[in-house]
């Protein structure tokens, strides 16, 4: 039986893992922390439960491909509640958009604020969902090893069809004019990590994803998904070594023959790096086994950085909905401030969750919890100071917005950014979201997730294909495994 080791255990390695168990590889999966989830773990502090990174479950179909690859269904392991309003846009004190879950009532918002644009509506969710269709149907489970996974003529003529060159910022534009509407339709782009006009209009997907197919959550927090497909995985007699970081990989002539920890060595037929791609290269391996040199790292766009505060409120939040956006200030000015010329925003736009809206398990009776995130750029020096001129600024506009004192209520704070992407999580350049989805960094451009120097080696994850999220970290996952079955029959 051949012996795989994968490093990091956030969703793209457990998916990997699992995958290469069912099909009867040996797989043992050593992670630095003290839990599996990566960049989604989950803390506890005074009966307040805080999910520490994604907070949005889209995509419903991608958890039910996974879970199906195995025989298994998301409701084996969690249970989903579909939210509604799905989110909330709060564009000042007086103005604010609830987006509700029903088609019908959709549309006649739309119409409510710009005629005619429910008709438009229904024509962009209808060629968002054959894009959908399509680019998460067909293109992300390709592996992008080369461009002539893409030269079939079925494909290419899609590829035309799915708008690939042309960007999001103008082609939202052929649809909607209202300023509001245009601001609903481009936030779940910033989610790709670049603006509405580098990224190409392919990712009107996103729109489909989360409109059409709903804004979902698993009861208990994000963290339930991670509960089961680390049970899955180890249903599959997939082993977890947790608390052991890996300090190298031993190489000899083109095959990697050992991973070596903190703790000890283990001898490899195969290694998965699902761990930051960059710090596998910098820190794991010898620069003439590297895909890529520093330049190369150096030029890549990176997706933002995030200033993140997790509040426990002794009191109930007033005019919150589970997700609330924060457009009240320039988004131009802040996306300018994230990626043409990188520096602390100077009138942030931010993002206020509150799981307890939905879940009372996360929170004291009476209470709220309270998860605020700030998009920032990778990089940026980062001091207690600069994150409390943030919660001040960000504190103030919430309690303008709510009508009453919040920071007198909070019972517990915490703050996590650029310092602590890195250190927690070997984050290059504390980045949050992995790689922007530009263009130039779309399918066989992106890093690739097979090593050019070394025959056994692959990676997963947020950096390589197909990109950041976490349904895509499950694909791409899922993407390596079979790449490995190929190249490496289990024996």
């Amino acid at each position: 039986m051949k012996r795989v080791i994968v490093i990091g255990a956030g969703f793209s390695g457990i998916s990997a893992a699992t995958k290469l168990a069912n099909d009867g590889y040996d797989v043992t999966v050593i992670e630095k922390n003290s839990m599996a989830g990566g960049r989604a773990r989950v803390f506890e502090e005074q009966g307040f439960v805080f999910d520490m990174g994604p907070s949005w479950y889209w995509m419903p179909d991608i958890f039910e491909r996974y879970f199906a690859e195995f025989g298994k269904k998301p409701s084996d392991y969690y249970q989903l509640k579909r939210l509604d309003p799905s989110y909330k846009v709060i564009f000042n004190t007086a103005d604010e958009i609830s987006l509700p879950a029903n088609m019908q009532k959709l549309e006649e918002l739309f119409e409510s604020i710009e005629i005619g644009s429910s008709k438009r509506l229904a024509d962009f969710l209808e060629e968002s969902k054959y894009k959908y269709d399509v680019g998460i149907g067909e293109f992300v489970w390709k592996p992008s090893i080369s461009i002539t996974e893409f030269f079939d003529i079925r494909l290419a003529s899609k590829a035309i069809s799915l708008d690939l060159f042309a960007s999001f910022g103008k082609h939202i534009r052929k649809f909607f004019s209202n300023e509001r509407l245009l601001q609903l339709m481009e936030f779940p782009i910033l989610f790709l990590g670049a603006t509405p006009q580098n990224t190409p209009a392919l990712y009107s997907l996103m729109n489909y994803a989360e409109i059409a197919l709903g804004t979902w959550y698993p009861m208990g927090g994000m963290y339930e998904i991670v509960k089961g497909i680390v049970s899955l995985a180890e249903e599959k007699g997939v082993k977890f070594k947790l608390d052991e970081p890996v300090t190298s990989i031993s190489v000899e002539g083109k095959l990697a023959q050992k991973v070596i920890t903190n703790k000890g060595e283990y001898e490899v037929d195969i290694v998965v790096g699902s761990a930051d791609y960059h710090h596998i290269e910098d820190k794991l391996l010898s620069d003439e086994t590297r895909n890529y040199n520093e330049q190369y790292w150096d030029k890549r766009i990176m997706a933002p950085s995030s200033l993140l505060f997790y509040l426990g409120i002794n009191r109930r939040v007033d005019k919150l909905t589970h997700h609330n956006l924060f457009f009240d200030e320039d988004f131009n000015v802040h996306a300018d401030e994230i990626y043409t010329n990188p520096k602390w925003p100077t009138k942030p736009l931010f993002y206020a969750s509150a799981p307890s809206k939905t879940d009372n398990s996360v929170t004291p009776e009476g209470c709220e919890n309270l998860f605020v995130l700030i998009p920032i750029a990778p990089d940026l020096e980062d001091t207690e100071a600069i994150r409390e001129k943030y919660y001040a600024i960000v504190m103030e506009r919430l309690e303008a917005y709510v009508g009453h004192d919040i920071r007198n209520h909070v019972i517990y704070k915490k703050s996590f950014a650029v310092n602590d992407f890195k250190a927690e999580y070997n984050s290059y350049k504390g980045n949050a979201y992995g790689l922007a989805n530009t263009l130039f960094q779309t399918a066989f451009l992106k890093p690739s997730l097979k090593s050019k120097k070394i025959k056994n080696l692959y990676y997963t994850g947020q950096l390589t294909v197909p990109g950041p999220g976490v349904p895509p970290s499950l694909i791409s996952g899922l993407v390596v495994a079979k790449q490995v079955n190929k190249e490496f029959k289990a024996s």
